[in-house]
C-alpha cells in the first residue's frame, strides 16, 4: 500500500506539471505524514542531513570551475589544440569536436557545459568550413553527454553519495568507456565525411601544433591536477573540485586574461545558481530515497526479484529500458537517486559489481540527455546553434543508434569499465 501510494503521488504530481524536485519532495512528505511511524521532525532532519553530505560538496566546486572554463576561453584553446591534431583528417573539424568535447568533459563535469562550450565555437567553425549545420549540431549534441562519463563527473558523485561507493573508483571507470564512446564517434564521423566527402583543414606544422598545444596547456594541466591528486593522495575528490575551482578562476584571470575581476560576481552568482537548483533535486530526491529505505521498499524488490529467478543479464537488460524511459523525462541526478538506492542491493545480491552498476546508470542518463522531451543537451544545443529543438533532435537522432549499441558492449562487458580500477587496485 505505502509504494502504490508513494509512487501514485510522485507520478500524479508529475503529470499535472509539478517540477520534479517538489514532486519527489511532496510524495516523500505525504507518505511518511500518512503511513509512517517517523515524525514530522524527520523531514527536516534528513533535508539537513542532505546539505552536509560531504561528498555531494564537490557538485558546486565542479560546477563553479566549470563555469570559469566556459567563460575563460578554454575551450576555445582547446578546439583549436584539437584541430592541430586532427583537423587535416577528412572531416576533422568534426572529429576536433569530438576530440575537444573529451578534453572539456575532463575538465567540467556537467554534458550541458561541454555542449555550450565546445557547441558555441565547433559548430558556427565546422559551418564556416562548409559542413551542414545539422551535422556539427547531432555531432556536439551527442559527444557533449561525454561530460557526465569522463573523469569529473557530477553524475558519478550523485551516484557514490547514493550507493556510499568511492568516488575516485567511478572516476577511475568511467576512462576506458569514455576514450571508447569518443572513438566511435570519430570512426563513425570519418566514415560519413569520407563518403559525402566533407572539407578538411591543411596539415597544420609542426611549430602552429606546439603553439596550440602550449595555448592549451593551462587548461589541460587541470585533468592532471585534479586525476593527479586524487589518485596520489593528495587529496579527496570534494577537496580536487575546490582546487579545481580556484585554479580555474586564476587561469582565467591572471594567465589567459579573458575575464575581468568585474565579470567575477555574474559568473559565481550563475554558478551558485545552478548549484541551488542541483541541490534542491537532490535534497527532495534524498528524501525520497529515506523513504524508500525506511520502508524497506528495495528489499522487498530485491527478494521478489530474486525469486522470479531473474538470470544477471536479464536484470541489466531490465534496468537498460526502466532507465532508459526514465531518462527521457526527468533529470539523470534525480533518477540516480531515485532508482539507485532500489537497484543496488539486487545488483549486490546477483553478484553485479557496484561500481559497473554506477557505469551503466551514467551511460544510460548520457542517453536521456539527448531523448525527447527532456533531453538538457537538445536544449543546450537549440541554444547555442539558434535551431530549432526539433531540427536538433532530428541532426541527434541518427548519432543516438552508436550511444545505444555502446550502452550495450559496457552492459555486458564489465572489464572495459572495471579494468583499470582493478588494474590500479583499487
Amino acid at each position: 500500500m505505502t509504494i502504490l501510494f508513494l509512487f501514485a503521488v510522485l507520478f500524479a504530481l508529475m503529470f499535472i506539471g509539478v517540477p520534479i524536485a517538489v514532486s519527489l519532495g511532496l510524495a516523500g512528505s505525504l507518505t511518511i505524514m500518512l503511513f509512517s511511524e517517523d515524525s514530522v521532525r524527520s523531514l527536516a532532519i534528513k533535508l539537513f542531513e542532505t546539505s552536509e553530505h560531504y561528498t555531494l560538496l564537490a557538485i558546486p566546486f565542479f560546477l563553479l570551475a566549470g563555469a570559469f572554463m566556459t567563460t575563460g576561453g578554454v575551450a576555445r584553446r582547446l578546439i583549436d589544440f584539437a584541430n592541430a591534431c586532427v583537423g587535416h583528417i577528412r572531416g576533422g573539424l568534426a572529429i576536433g569536436a569530438v576530440m575537444a568535447c573529451m578534453l572539456f568533459a575532463a575538465l567540467s563535469g556537467s554534458s550541458p557545459a561541454t555542449v555550450a562550450a565546445v557547441g558555441s565555437i565547433a559548430i558556427a567553425g565546422m559551418v564556416r568550413s562548409g559542413y551542414p549545420r545539422e551535422f556539427g549540431a547531432g555531432i556536439v549534441c551527442n559527444a557533449g553527454t561525454l561530460g557526465i562519463l569522463i573523469p569529473p563527473s557530477v553524475v558519478m558523485v550523485v551516484y557514490a553519495a547514493a550507493t556510499e561507493q568511492s568516488v575516485g573508483k567511478l572516476f577511475m571507470a568511467g576512462v576506458m568507456p569514455g576514450i571508447l564512446l569518443g572513438g566511435a564517434l570519430m570512426v563513425a564521423i570519418y566514415i560519413i565525411a569520407v563518403k559525402k566527402n566533407l572539407p578538411a583543414l591543411p596539415r597544420a606544422s609542426f611549430r602552429e601544433w606546439l603553439s596550440a598545444g602550449r595555448k592549451a596547456l593551462w587548461g589541460l594541466l587541470l585533468m592532471v591536477i585534479i586525476l593527479g591528486g586524487i589518485y596520489s593522495g593528495m587529496f579527496t575528490p570534494t577537496e580536487a573540485a575546490a582546487v579545481a575551482a580556484v585554479y580555474s578562476a586564476f587561469i582565467a584571470l591572471f594567465v589567459y586574461k579573458d575575464m575581468t575581476i568585474r565579470e567575477c560576481p555574474k559568473v559565481v552568482l550563475d554558478s551558485a545558481k545552478l548549484s541551488i537548483m542541483l541541490m534542491f533535486i537532490i535534497a527532495n530526491a534524498m528524501l525520497f530515497a529515506h523513504v524508500l529505505t525506511t520502508e524497506q521498499i528495495p528489499q522487498a524488490i530485491t527478494a521478489w526479484v530474486l525469486a522470479a529467478g531473474l538470470e544477471p543479464w536479464m536484470f541489466l537488460l531490465v534496468v537498460n529500458i526502466v532507465l532508459l524511459v526514465a531518462g527521457a523525462f526527468m533529470e539523470p541526478s534525480a533518477i540516480i537517486l531515485i532508482l539507485a538506492p532500489i537497484l543496488f542491493p539486487i545488483a549486490v545480491e546477483l553478484g553485479i559489481d557496484p561500481i559497473h552498476l554506477g557505469v551503466i546508470m551514467v551511460v544510460n542518463m548520457e542517453i536521456g540527455l539527448i531523448t525527447p522531451p527532456v533531453g538538457l543537451n537538445l536544449f543546450v544545443t537549440s541554444a547555442v546553434t539558434g535551431m530549432s529543438v526539433a531540427q536538433v533532435i532530428r541532426a541527434a537522432m541518427p548519432w543516438l543508434m552508436i550511444l545505444l549499441s555502446f550502452l550495450m558492449v559496457i552492459t555486458y562487458i564489465p572489464a572495459i569499465s572495471l579494468a583499470l580500477p582493478n588494474w590500479l587496485g583499487m
